[in-house]
């Protein structure tokens, strides 16, 4: 590994490494090139691009706040980009001189490359699922005639742009299966454009839809067109995301300036309005959302279109989520007075007669799914998946067996469909697809994945721990068999802790070729997510955030007491909210981590809110800095401001993409600056950017190996993992 407290010259080596000679030449060739517009040396021995810091200050109830990178916020700005530029041009360098890195990048390949194929669904006749031959860039879209009839590619993204960065982002059969609506992102974005394709014959409509981002499409039953939410257009002709979405409806054929406007929502509000065509095709559903605690159901019947949309549930008292109805019998999953959630009916005529269908229980009820007739409902239990089966009126049916620790997925379908499929997989488990039999509750193999990974070699555990105030928090461990504990084993210590999302036991062919090289790997369920429901949730939101950063400190003091690992051998990882967490934790405690990845991560919490109606949204978690409160709160613990100079931070590098437009990559471009001006001792901060990259959806094959290989190849130089000396 890197020993980046010894002093050593640049003449032979960079931060102490020691490099083949021309590894050696080529990275001090790029950092001579790059000296006349670098900052000077400091004390951690690198010559980082230079970043003016500018005298912006802003009054918060008092308190006068430097905001030095402001500029950066201009991100096309010639300023901007050049400073992009030589950030990369230092950190590719870098990571090249890494020997593990190449190493890394062709076993990803290799263990990347194996056939996998999705659960799939049933419309009419016709069967859908998603395959990838392994390394593919995009999963392709099959249907087939029967579940057993020959599969027909139907939407293929990799054909859509050579270096894979078009990807498809959504899609939605008609009804008659005569069509299928499908969204495409470019470079990542979050922007969607719709496009309309036949089914029998793989041929394009003419019909082309844009403005819209986070937007399913929900056809008619006579397949005439569907209704979709899109962004007003502003003066350049763009979407404007600072304002809210409306309803509209469009008819196939016509031009998308001809779509009728369903439901208008006032643009500043902060209310965004979704519709979809219930099963039956009887009535069209409108959920309102502001943030992420509260929602409203509206509706109106099909067969009365010129009558206004009418409130069902509009307390904004808790979420409800629409699941299924019989008739004018609606089924409705919600957190009111139910913190685990339940399942109610009620009447669409008196929608204040509530009935419980399915009570909360002591697990958290995860999803809730209504096929043959029948109700199935997806539990946590303690983070481990329960699957029950009940009838209509709530009445237990069965269980549904599953094979250990991972995740379970699928169960969808319609009312009337006689079966359904599901996925099981592992953090070591590939997984595999069954088909449910919803009359007989017969679950059979219909598809196992097969990988070049032996995942028996490792074991899953789950651990509990106490956090600083005592709260008990579940950690899922993975390492190998044999382990012993001898206090210093490379650990990845991975986390999110928000918005109700639950880390549940997932396959990552990532991951397991750090645990070849030797690692282990580390993942708690912190307050923040939706483990435990509403509550755990709640626990982690706004003047209580730093209840998720007290919970992952004490999981890396957890690992390190019980003999695991020690401080120079840890790695702390996380996207997006994790990338904060990452963030957070690394300026409260530096000296707990041997090195630190924060990810795409809201670095900056006094002005996330500023760039989209989509980022002020996110309030319910994070509170907004224009209430004190909030501020008080987030200023405690904004990562770009925590920043202290002189401070002796981990190895860090940073990542994100210049096309994110969900946390726009400002947020990484402050913190790497702020970062590497204070960097009191030898140990490096760096920032990579990808271009033609987004927040990580529709990220091409060949760009997540390439990001996974630079990000353990630093991570595992800083801590000795895969061939390094010490760890110190």
């Amino acid at each position: 590994m890197r020993s980046y407290e010894r002093e050593t010259t640049l003449e032979f080596s960079l931060s102490g490494v020691e490099l083949p000679d021309m590894r050696r030449t080529v990275l001090l060739v790029s950092l001579v090139l790059l000296a006349a517009s670098c900052s000077p040396p400091g004390s951690d021995g690198f010559e980082y691009p230079s970043a003016a810091r500018s005298e912006q200050q802003d009054d918060y109830f008092g308190v006068e706040v430097a905001d030095p990178y402001r500029w950066m916020e201009e991100m096309d700005a010639p300023e901007t980009a050049d400073w992009i530029s030589a950030q990369n041009e230092l950190v590719e360098p870098y990571l090249a001189s890494i020997e593990l890195r190449e190493q890394l990048r062709e076993r990803l390949t290799e263990v990347w490359n194996y056939p996998r194929r999705s659960a799939p669904w049933r419309e009419g006749p016709w069967y859908f699922e998603f395959q990838n031959d392994g390394l593919q860039n995009h999963s392709v879209l099959y249907v087939r005639d029967g579940l057993d009839g020959e599969a027909r590619a139907l939407l293929d993204p990799n054909s859509w742009s050579e270096d894979g960065t078009v990807s498809l982002a959504g899609n939605s059969v008609s009804p008659g299966v005569r069509y299928i609506a499908y969204a495409k992102s470019d470079g990542g974005s979050d922007w969607r454009d719709w496009h309309v394709r036949e089914v029998a014959t793989g041929e394009d409509l003419s019909d082309h839809l844009t403005y819209t981002k986070f937007t399913g499409v929900s056809w008619t039953p006579d397949e005439r067109g569907f209704y979709y939410s899109r962004y007003p257009v502003d003066g350049q002709g763009a979407g404007d995301d600072k304002k809210a979405v409306s309803v509209y409806f469009h008819e196939l054929g016509t031009e998308q300036a001809e779509d009728r406007l369903v439901l208008q929502m006032p643009p500043d509000e902060g209310r965004n309005a979704y519709a979809a065509v219930t099963e039956d095709g009887a009535y069209l559903i409108v959920v309102l959302q502001e943030g992420y605690l509260s929602n409203a159901v509206h509706y109106r019947r099909m067969d009365e279109p010129d009558t206004a949309i009418r409130p069902l549930l509009d307390e904004w008292d808790a979420i409800y989520s629409y699941v299924a109805n019989e008739g004018d019998t609606f089924f409705f999953s919600t957190n009111r007075d139910a913190p685990r959630r339940k399942v109610i009916s009620l009447d669409i005529d008196s929608p204040q007669e509530w009935t419980e269908v399915i009570p909360e229980s002591e697990n958290t009820l995860l999803n809730i799914s209504a096929v043959g007739g029948r109700l199935i409902a997806s539990y946590l239990q303690d983070v481990k998946p329960l699957v029950l089966v009940r009838e209509a009126d709530g009445s237990l049916v069965g269980q549904i067996e599953l094979p250990g620790i991972g995740s379970v997925s699928g169960f969808g379908g319609k009312w009337d469909d006689p079966e359904t499929f599901y996925n099981f997989s592992g953090f070591t488990d590939p997984g595999a697809v069954y088909r449910y039999d919803v009359g007989t509750g017969e679950s059979t193999l219909h598809h196992r994945t097969v990988t070049s990974i032996d995942g028996t070699q490792f074991v899953t555990r789950q651990v509990f721990y106490d956090s600083k105030d005592g709260t008990r928090v579940p950690m899922f461990l993975v390492h190998r068999r044999d382990l012993e504990r001898t206090g210093d084993h490379p650990t990845l210590l991975y986390g999110y802790g928000g918005f109700n999302i639950s880390l549940r036991p997932v396959y990552s062919s990532s991951r397991l070729v750090w645990l070849e090289l030797g690692g282990m790997l580390a993942i708690p369920n912190l307050r923040g997510g939706g483990e435990y429901g509403r509550e755990w949730h709640l626990a982690g939101t706004r003047e209580r955030k730093q209840n998720v950063f007290d919970d992952f400190i004490a999981a890396a003091q957890w690992l390190i007491d019980e003999g695991y690992t020690m401080p120079s051998r840890l790695v702390i990882q996380g996207s997006s909210n994790g990338g904060l967490l990452v963030g957070a934790v690394m300026t409260q405690r530096p000296d707990l981590f041997g090195a630190a990845l924060p990810d795409v991560g809201v670095l900056d919490m006094l002005r996330y809110h500023t760039p989209s109606a989509n980022a002020r949204a996110w309030a319910d978690d994070y509170g907004l800095s224009e209430n004190e409160a909030d501020f008080r709160a987030q200023y405690a613990y904004s990562p770009v401001h925590r920043v202290a100079e002189g401070v002796c931070y981990p190895p860090t590098l940073v990542t994100t993409a210049d096309h994110d437009d969900r946390v726009v990559p400002w947020h990484s471009y402050k913190f790497a600056a702020a970062l590497q001006h204070a960097q009191g001792c030898a140990r490096p901060v760096l920032i990579r950017i990808e271009t033609r990259a987004g927040h990580g959806a529709g990220t091409p094959t060949w760009m997540r190996i390439e990001d996974v290989a630079n990000q353990f190849a630093f991570a595992a130089d800083a801590v000795g993992l895969g061939g390094g000396s010490d760890g110190g």
